[in-house]
């Protein structure tokens, strides 16, 4: 079985997703910001996003992190590393809960899961899945490197596939 290694940057910790962070998660997803993604979900279809995306380690050996804030372990959202059924590649995700946004977080948080995924996790590709008019994930999958890739499959014919470039650690 693998488990979530902890991942370390300047200000986050990266971690197991724990049960104490599921009623942020879910209303995050509750709320109209989750558009993005798959929301707004009910409890019921958040408890399903949650573990999923927990139970990815044991199944693929990549999965969520919860992002929390080195000083004060707020839990300040997720970014994962996941392939659901339905995704043709492997995507590099994240989400901020809403007082987190526009600090910088994301970025730091998405940056050392590529890190590892393309370092320990020994992938050889990362795509993000956006949707077009989200402009602040197209934003940060650019500053990360990744480059629009017209070609590639995606999970919804609306979704931008964002190929990410590989980085060694």
């Amino acid at each position: 079985m693998t488990l979530a290694p902890t991942l370390n940057t300047e200000r986050l910790i990266l971690r197991a997703p724990q049960m104490a962070d599921f009623d942020a998660f879910a209303a995050h997803c509750a709320s109209d910001r989750a558009s993005f993604a798959t929301g707004p979900l009910d409890r019921a279809q958040s408890w399903r996003e949650f573990a999923s995306a927990a139970g990815q380690w044991v199944l693929s050996g990549f999965g969520a992190w919860s992002i929390t804030d080195k000083d004060t372990h707020a839990y300040l959202g997720e970014v994962v590393i996941m392939q659901p059924a339905e995704f043709p590649e492997v995507e590099l995700g994240w989400t901020l809960m809403a007082g987190a946004e526009g600090k910088g977080y994301a970025y730091e948080a998405a940056l050392a899961a590529r890190d590892w995924a393309f370092g320990a996790g020994g992938l050889p590709t990362l795509v993000s899945y956006i949707k077009p008019d989200n402009a602040r994930s197209v934003a940060l999958a650019e500053r990360l490197g990744a480059a629009c890739d017209m070609n590639a499959a995606a999970p919804s014919v609306s979704d931008l596939v964002y190929r990410h470039p590989v980085v060694l650690p």
